[in-house]
């Protein structure tokens, strides 16, 4: 099983602090975001590599976080070739371009470089690899009205999704979408079927995840603990507090 990381972002709403630095290679409580995250990949035994996708502004930065990393996984480093947030190619366009650079064919659990959780992967690898259907993690924030902020999802009582709402003004669940997903191996090929489409979406990875439950179907495995996906001041702030007791 492969490990990827979408880090190729631009996070123009956390100028000036990502002006000229990766948004995941911010600190919280002394540490990188992406750290968080490769410790928990890391804690995954069947994960054997861990690509970071990144971009040509940031990959020089990338490069030098790399040298301090201890962890006896593989990483690779890919740049996307893009040089700012007009010339972007997405979340899903960045995971079309990993799969078709790196010809991948095993199992891929893909994670935003800017979610900080507490919550362990192990569950999550062990459900998906039971459930062969792609998977998305998911988060019950207990409120519908902030939900709206967020894909929100919908359930049925076996988990498999029933409906994809991606920032809805009238949400229908407080059950939200994290940027952890799970795709087979024998499923990474619908990324480009998607991408050719007339509906595709490439910033978005819900229009994607909407597009995969009525093509093949898609279960989900709801986690607890904390969760942030630090796309703003506002959520890096209340990471940083959480992550600091």
């Amino acid at each position: 099983m492969k490990a990827l990381i979408l880090a190729a972002g631009y996070a123009t709403r956390l100028y000036p602090l990502t002006k000229k630095y990766p948004k995941p290679l911010l600190l919280v409580n002394g540490r990188p975001i992406i750290d968080y995250i490769i410790e928990k990949l890391h804690a995954v035994a069947e994960i054997d590599e861990i690509i970071i996708v990144t971009n040509s502004k940031f990959i020089s930065r990338f490069k030098l976080w790399r040298k301090t990393l201890k962890t006896t996984k593989k990483i690779t480093l890919v740049n996307d070739l893009t040089k700012s947030n007009d010339d972007r190619l997405g979340a899903i366009g960045d995971l079309d371009f990993v799969i078709r650079s790196k010809k991948l064919r095993d199992g891929l659990l893909v994670v935003g470089g800017d979610n900080l959780f507490d919550a362990k992967l192990n569950k999550f690898v062990l459900f998906a690899k039971k459930n062969n259907l792609p998977v998305i993690g998911a988060y019950d924030i207990k409120d519908k009205h902030k939900a709206g902020k967020y894909g929100v999802v919908r359930i049925d009582k076996n988990n498999r999704l029933i409906e994809f709402q991606e920032k809805p003004k009238k949400p229908k669940s407080s059950l939200v979408a994290m940027c952890l997903y799970y795709f087979p191996g024998n499923k990474l090929g619908l990324v480009s079927e998607y991408q050719k489409s007339k509906t595709s979406k490439t910033d978005a990875t819900g229009f994607y995840i909407d597009w995969l439950s009525k093509k093949v179907g898609v279960s989900c495995f709801v986690f607890s603990g904390n969760w942030f996906d630090i796309g703003d001041f506002k959520f890096y702030d209340k990471a940083k507090e959480t992550f600091k007791q």
